[in-house]
């Protein structure tokens, strides 16, 4: 019956569950990282993260990364062998479709095997395939730019990070919290005892997993329904502006035409392309750091750390380039200053590597209740891919309009968003995603929202 209350004790647990890191995790959490490969490696408009959302749910987390693999694969094969348009197109739907099946299930997986005080470490790996991905088509389109089949290899070489997930995901196993989701209590024991390891005891773990399921399934609504009520809007709006702010750095769209960029202040078609590579290597090494200090320093001293730091980054840039071309744009600029340039972006790419990059994938995946968690998860995918497209359409234009000013408005963006991060994110370091909820609960402006029972505030 809708609405049933399922009488369950809705007590935290108290210091959260036992646990070490094992090599099992570790595996896993790496096979299912890879699937940022493909992320990084072909990006395409994607708005199958909207239906993965229920198939995840029935099927599982693993299943869809294979199944987004596999799909990913096809598409590769079929672009790298393309005869005409038609086969291009054709493939590049498939790519959008793996992207976005495996965009929205591997977040999830990597937070729910990972044990909560490493969580964000973990999830971290997807963001830093991402960067490989990124930096291998770099390194790709440098060396082949030259050759008239360069195209080819360049599209055709995605079949290699989409086999390496796809084989991997054969290998693991769904998540505990997948499992127990879909009535499978013994494949969870074991799920959970692979992951913690056999001498850790499981069973407190798995039932606050099989409780919090209980209460799930005891409200019959639609999920994208749910999702929409009063006591998930602190979750929506985060998952949803986090997303989007993360798009409004300006991160993607310097990303896409880095080498148009570096070509129109001075650089040669060859420097450009390396240009780009660099960029990538510096984005990749502030992943890596932002992956060691995640678990330590909190969500929102990266959050705000990265902000500050981009914003200055911006903001000279906007004033080197109003300098070095004239206020109307028109001035040639000097290698030295091109250079200047390439600098300013690599620190700024490098200050969004660690932050925004890696949190916007992590913030999403550990803040939903299981209920609505893949819904949630695949909303902010949706938005992101919305956003991406949007902004990769306007940049060329704004950047000839707008001059230097381009830089500007991103800068007052993130103005903006690190402003809201700092009075509306709580901090969920740490914090076992089955008790998430009370990190709203003691939040000043989000505690009006969400439902507690009275006995569990502290």
């Amino acid at each position: 019956m809708a609405g049933e209350v399922v009488p369950v004790d809705l007590s935290p647990p108290v210091n959260g569950f036992a646990g070490k890191i094992t090599r099992s995790v570790v595996i896993t959490c790496l096979v299912a990282a890879s699937s940022g490969l493909i992320f990084g490696y072909d990006v395409g408009i994607s708005v199958s993260s909207l239906a993965a959302s229920r198939i995840t749910k029935a099927f599982g987390r693993r299943n869809i990364i294979l199944f987004g693999g596999t799909v990913f694969l096809a598409g590769s094969a079929l672009n790298g062998g393309a005869e005409n348009i038609a086969m291009l197109i054709l493939g590049r739907i498939l790519l959008g479709f793996g992207v976005g099946f495996t965009n929205q299930a591997a977040p999830l997986y990597l937070s729910e095997i990972a044990p909560p005080k490493r969580r964000g470490a973990f999830n971290a790996g997807f963001n830093f395939f991402v960067g490989i991905g990124v930096l291998a088509a770099g390194c790709i389109n440098y060396g082949t730019a030259k050759h008239t089949w360069g195209w080819r290899v360049s599209l055709g070489l995605a079949v290699v990070p989409a086999a390496v997930m796809t084989v991997g995901a054969l290998l693991i196993t769904d998540t505990p919290s997948s499992l127990v989701e879909r009535g499978k209590i013994d494949q969870a024991r074991r799920a959970l005892r692979k992951a913690r390891g056999s001498s850790t005891d499981v069973e407190p773990e798995l039932e606050e997993l099989i409780k919090w399921s209980q209460i799930a399934k005891s409200v019959e609504q639609e999920p994208f329904r749910t999702i929409f009520e009063r006591q998930y809007r602190p979750h929506l709006v985060m998952a949803i502006a986090i997303t989007f702010f993360q798009q409004l750095t300006g991160i993607n769209v310097v990303a896409f035409y880095a080498p148009n960029l570096f070509q129109s202040v001075g650089l040669g078609h060859d420097a450009a392309l390396l240009s780009a590579i660099i960029l990538g290597t510096a984005n990749l090494g502030s992943i890596v750091l932002g992956t060691a200090i995640v678990d330590r320093f909190g969500r929102r001293f990266l959050f705000v750390t990265g902000g500050i730091c981009m914003f200055l980054c911006e903001v000279a840039l906007s004033i080197m380039l109003a300098v070095a071309t004239g206020v109307h744009g028109t001035k040639d600029i000097s290698k030295g200053n091109a250079i200047v340039v390439l600098v300013l972006l690599s620190v700024y790419a490098a200050s969004f590597g660690g932050s925004w990059g890696s949190l916007t994938w992590l913030i999403p995946s550990e803040i939903f209740p299981l209920k609505v968690r893949s819904t949630g998860q695949s909303i902010a995918i949706g938005v992101q891919f919305v956003t991406i497209f949007i902004l990769s359409q306007t940049f060329l234009v704004m950047l000839c309009h707008f001059k230097f000013g381009a830089f500007v408005f991103y800068a007052g963006w993130i103005v903006v968003m690190t402003i809201f991060i700092i009075l509306f994110l709580p901090e969920t370091k740490g914090v076992p995603l089955e008790s998430m909820y009370m990190v709203w609960s003691k939040h000043w402006f989000w505690r009006h929202f969400v439902k507690v029972p009275q006995q569990n505030l502290p």
